[in-house]
């Protein structure tokens, strides 16, 4: 299941959004050793102040297993103000129909179910949440500043990454950055390779993708 938690349910979604903070923390901070901003066991930034959409995956029982963060691209972005360089010079994108993704994190048990590739379910919901939501918003693509690991689960999920740049060294990443198609195609591509038998988020976004 996905929760979308827009800025008007925050306070609705706090606890959601705390263990969320805390999972990122536990992804980004400790196990993959990021260069992040942390407060006690959470990693929270600056583009979390500037009220963006969020997708919790969420267990069978409530925990919070997955998130990502979604930002319009008309306003400041990781991938203009942070990591400018993997644009090779183009300009950063900025139209109502395209919106960034950042800070996609799954944190799961090995042995949880899979879908096809060998990738969890859990990545195939919130891969499949991104596009609903981004069906319900009319855009086209999700821009995002990704690793070339996750660029290469995107490729196998049938969701590739068209590159703006080549990957440059950020830190311990090789970070690239492009555009993911949103498109129904793409969607029902990512329904049948996770075993995903309908919409995965909240009703009112799902009438926009079923």
């Amino acid at each position: 299941m996905i929760q979308l938690i827009t800025p008007s349910s925050y306070g609705e979604f706090s606890s959601t959004l705390v263990e969320m903070h805390r999972l990122r923390h536990r992804v980004f901070k400790l196990r993959m050793a990021w260069d992040v901003q942390v407060s006690g066991d959470m990693e929270v930034d600056e583009f979390d102040a500037l009220h963006p959409a969020y997708l919790a995956q969420l267990s069978d029982d409530g925990r919070v297993q997955g998130s990502v963060r979604l930002l319009p691209s008309h306003g400041p972005t990781m991938l203009r103000d942070t990591f400018p360089a993997l644009l090779d010079g183009q300009p950063a994108p900025s139209t109502p129909l395209v919106w960034e993704s950042s800070r996609f994190a799954i944190d799961i048990a090995p042995d949880a179910p899979k879908g096809d590739h060998g990738i969890t379910r859990a990545t195939y919901e919130l891969f499949a949440g991104m596009v609903e939501f981004g069906l319900s918003r009319q855009l086209t693509d999700i821009v995002t500043v990704t690793d070339v690991r996750m660029e290469r689960i995107l490729r196998r999920a049938s969701w590739p990454l068209r590159r703006i740049g080549i990957p440059r060294s950020i830190g311990s990443t090789l970070a690239v950055a492009g555009y993911l198609t949103v498109s129904s195609e793409i969607l029902a591509n990512l329904r049948r390779a996770g075993g995903l038998s309908r919409p995965v988020l909240w009703t009112p976004v799902i009438f926009a993708a079923a």
